[in-house]
């Protein structure tokens, strides 16, 4: 599927699932960027609205549109099966109910080129409930190159956005970093995973990215084994990243990536829960009121 673009400098990619409501607010801030050397790679992940539609309109008016219908197998699926397609030196993700700053891509790009590096991250604006707030406020251009000093840069151990950046496309095969697919909360892995193996992350200040609480997202949804299969995912997530840094014998500050390592219940009631960090362990009742914490290294 040729976009009719030489030289593309970046592929944005955007999973929707029954999105009709927001997708083309989306996808106008797409088509207007300033960086015009972009592709757009769709993926209808199983839509039973009108979003179909809606995407085959859109590809008609501008050749750089590609379009992926599949069956519904979640974001991380998605959002692999763009990467599979993506002709772009840099890779950006956007989520369909989100939008950018028009000349967004045009920052980010150039200033990771300035610097040669595999990512660039922006101001993450949260939209919703009539209120706005910066969940990741930049304010000045600085390369981390650390890794302490990138997740810092990003605040990635509160704020494991993956959206609010690029990535260098080589960087990200030659080190295998894909998304986990058929769960919720799959941004955290990647976005670790990212982080530690990339030579530096910039970041750029005056452009931003517009994350919206979408009311109807599937993570809104009430269902109960829905909502216990979102904290499942959350939890195990929270493990694996976790378990990625230590097997790394990663150099970071204790206390800021935190797993759950053992769980007493009785019936059904947690009495008492094991939190377990880089080098810590933290005891406690209820789940909620610490009791004690200990070295994990300590007699």
């Amino acid at each position: 599927m040729p976009s009719g673009i030489e030289n593309i400098k970046v592929s944005v990619i955007v999973p929707t699932y029954n999105n009709e409501k927001y997708l083309i607010r989306c996808l106008i801030s797409l088509i207007k960027q300033t960086l015009k050397e972009i592709e757009i790679i769709v993926i209808n992940d199983g839509s039973t609205d009108r979003t179909k539609e809606l995407l085959d309109e859109f590809s008609k008016t501008d050749c750089r549109i590609k379009v992926i219908h599949q069956e519904n197998k979640k974001q991380g699926a998605a959002r692999n099966e763009g990467l599979k397609i993506a002709e772009g030196e840099y890779i950006g993700y956007v989520d369909s109910d989100d939008w950018v700053d028009l000349d967004y891509f045009e920052k980010l790009y150039n200033t990771a080129k300035k610097y040669n590096s595999d990512i660039a991250l922006a101001t993450n604006v949260r939209i919703g409930n009539g209120k706005t707030k910066k969940r990741l406020n930049i304010e000045n251009e600085y390369f981390a190159t650390s890794l302490q000093n990138k997740i810092d840069i990003g605040n990635q151990s509160k704020n494991p956005c993956p959206t609010n950046k690029i990535y260098k496309k080589s960087f990200l095969i030659n080190n295998k970093i894909n998304w986990q697919e058929g769960v919720f909360c799959e941004d955290k892995l990647f976005t670790i995973k990212a982080i530690y193996y990339a030579n530096g992350i910039v970041s750029v200040p005056n452009v931003n990215y517009y994350y919206y609480r979408n009311p109807y997202s599937t993570v809104k949804i009430k269902e109960k084994n829905h909502l216990k299969k979102i904290k499942q995912d959350k939890e195990n997530a929270k493990k694996l990243v976790l378990k990625f840094l230590k097997e790394k014998n990663a150099n970071i500050r204790d206390k800021e990536f935190w797993a759950d390592s053992f769980e007493l219940k009785i019936l059904g009631i947690p009495i008492l829960k094991v939190k377990e960090s880089i080098n810590t362990k933290k005891y406690c009742l209820f789940s909620f009121i610490k009791v004690f914490e200990r070295k994990i290294n300590e007699k």
